[in-house]
Formats: structure tokens, C-alpha cells, sequence
């Protein structure tokens, strides 16, 4: 970075399901600057959790990073609570993303992990088809 130059920091929190992939940028507080969904950027249903739509998220998020000067990035990827893992497109934002200059600070997986929860349908005995 140039001498003089000022960047901002900013917090890039992306839910990866199977099913779609949503980046929000939001600034340190926790107040929304922009958001972005792979619905967004294709009509096949089937496409939105795909690693090339991902790219073209990620894109869309270094529009609006450069709109407020913010090259540094604080990254949390989040699955859908009980899934296998996060989906395609996470790893795909924040690889196009290092590949545009940006600065990642740190990333953490903020999946949410079910413990207990309510009750499962059926009796004592279970449920009988």
C-alpha cells in the first residue's frame, strides 16, 4: 500500500448452503453495506450454490468494497445448521477475493451446531408407516 493511502476494515460474513450462496459486507459495528446472493447473479435455481457463481459474488463484493475504500477483511463462513459442512461457494468468495488484492485478516467457520433440540416426530415406539 502507497504511503498516505488509507484502507478500512470491514467483516465479510458468507452463508454457503447447498442450495444458495449469500455474502454480506458489513463494517466493524455490524451495520449492512452490501449484499449480494447467487439468486442475484443467476435465474437456474439449480446454479446459485455453484464455485463459478461464487466467483462472480465475490465480484459483485469488490464493487462494493471499493465504493468505501476497503481493502482488509475479516471473514466468517457459516453452513446451514446440521449440513455435512459449508457449501461450494464459500471457499470459492475468498479465493477470487485474495486474487483481487484484497487482505484477509482472519477467517472462522460460524456454523451453528444443533444440541438436543425439539422433540422428533413418533411415540415411544417410534413411527410406524
Amino acid at each position: 500500500m502507497a504511503k498516505g493511502e488509507e484502507s478500512n476494515v470491514a467483516i465479510l460474513n458468507i452463508y454457503a448452503s447447498f442450495n444458495n450462496t449469500i455474502a454480506t459486507v458489513t463494517d466493524l459495528a455490524g451495520n449492512t453495506i452490501g449484499r449480494i446472493s447467487g439468486g442475484q447473479i443467476t435465474k437456474h435455481d439449480r446454479m446459485r450454490a455453484n464455485p463459478t457463481i461464487a466467483m462472480f459474488i465475490a465480484k459483485r463484493v469488490q464493487d462494493v468494497c471499493k465504493d468505501y475504500r476497503i481493502k482488509e477483511l475479516y471473514v466468517r463462513m457459516k453452513g446451514k445448521t446440521g449440513a455435512t459442512g459449508i457449501g461450494p461457494g464459500a471457499h470459492a468468495i475468498v479465493r477470487t477475493l485474495t486474487k483481487e488484492g484484497f487482505k484477509i485478516l482472519s477467517m472462522a467457520e460460524t456454523t451453528c451446531v444443533a444440541r438436543g433440540g425439539p422433540k422428533k416426530k413418533g411415540g415411544r415406539r417410534g413411527r410406524r408407516v
